[in-house]
C-alpha cells in the first residue's frame, strides 16, 4: 500500500524570498522551483499572490493619497475664503479710521 505523504507548509518568509529570487531574474521559473524543491505551479502561484498583494497595496495607497488631496483642497478653499473676508474687514475698518 502506498504511503500517504503529509502536506508541506512553507512560511511566508520562504515564499517571499523565493518570489524575490524569481523576480530578480537570472533563472527560469522551473529551474528555481527545482532548486527550491517546489513545483513550478506552486512558485508561479506565489508570484501571482505577491504581485496581486503589491498592486492592492498600491491601490489602497493611491486612494488614501487622493482622499488626503481632496481634504487639503477643501481646507485651502475655506482658508482662502476666510482670508478674503479678513481683507475686506481690514479695508472697511481702515476707511473708518482715516
Amino acid at each position: 500500500m502506498a504511503e500517504k505523504r503529509s502536506r508541506r507548509r512553507f512560511t511566508a518568509e520562504f515564499k517571499g524570498q523565493a518570489v524575490k529570487r524569481l523576480l530578480e531574474g537570472g533563472r527560469g521559473l522551473s529551474e528555481l522551483a527545482t532548486e527550491l524543491g517546489v513545483s513550478s505551479g506552486q512558485l508561479s502561484a506565489w508570484r501571482t499572490e505577491h504581485l496581486a498583494a503589491g498592486s492592492a497595496e498600491a491601490l489602497a495607497q493611491r486612494k488614501a493619497e487622493e482622499a488626503e488631496l481632496q481634504r487639503l483642497k477643501r481646507e485651502n478653499k475655506r482658508l482662502e475664503e476666510e482670508n478674503l473676508i479678513l481683507r475686506k474687514a481690514a479695508a472697511f475698518f481702515a476707511r473708518e479710521i482715516a
